[in-house]
């Protein structure tokens, strides 16, 4: 494969909470996102579209596929890192739970899960692995990938060589995305809005 667009999905209504695993639907405003995301794309010449199967990946998912005349390849290793037991919980609620805890998951971050979530190591694994089978399909020049902010930040350290700060920043935007060439550096900044 030449080129990956890997695109966040749209806007929940637990947005600015730890979304991992759960798994609300695309509110109002990722639906007006989706359709500013389109208009981006609409230049772009996809062969695949692959997604995480959660319901926000998957609504964004769906509405590029219809655009571009395909049908969207759900893949559960491009799921969301899990967040145990701080699912659907702001930094202050974390806080007010365990403050001790939470300071140190901010020093240690990522090395130090959630309680009850998922380790980094096993996310990370589980994301280069399905980037890499992704990449190996030699019948597809271009394919969008619909998934999470941290599956993006995993690709931008891991294979385009960003810190985690500046990952951070890139995967911000909800319909956000970047573009990644195997074999190229650096991925190409390209954002919604």
């Amino acid at each position: 494969m030449d080129t990956v667009l890997f695109i966040r999905h749209a806007e929940t209504d637990l947005a600015g909470r730890f979304c991992g695993r759960s798994d609300p639907p695309v509110n109002k405003r990722g639906l007006g996102q989706i359709e500013e995301l389109l208009e981006m794309l609409r230049a772009e010449s996809m062969d695949a579209v692959y997604t995480s199967d959660l319901s926000r990946s998957l609504t964004t998912a769906e509405a590029i596929g219809r655009a571009f005349g395909l049908s969207p390849i759900p893949i559960l290793e491009l799921r969301e890192i899990g967040f145990g037991e701080w699912e659907g919980l702001s930094w202050p609620e974390v806080e007010s739970r365990d403050r001790a805890y939470a300071r140190r998951w901010s020093e240690a971050y990522p090395d130090l899960p959630a309680p009850g979530g998922e380790p980094f190591d096993a996310f990370q694994s589980r994301v280069l692995m399905a980037i890499d089978r992704l990449i190996a399909v030699p019948s597809q020049r271009c394919a969008a990938v619909v998934t999470h902010a941290g599956v993006m930040r995993v690709v931008l350290r891991s294979l385009c060589g960003l810190h985690e700060q500046e990952a951070w920043e890139r995967t911000r935007a909800y319909c956000g995305f970047f573009c990644y060439q195997p074999g190229r550096l650096p991925c190409a900044k390209r954002e919604r809005g």
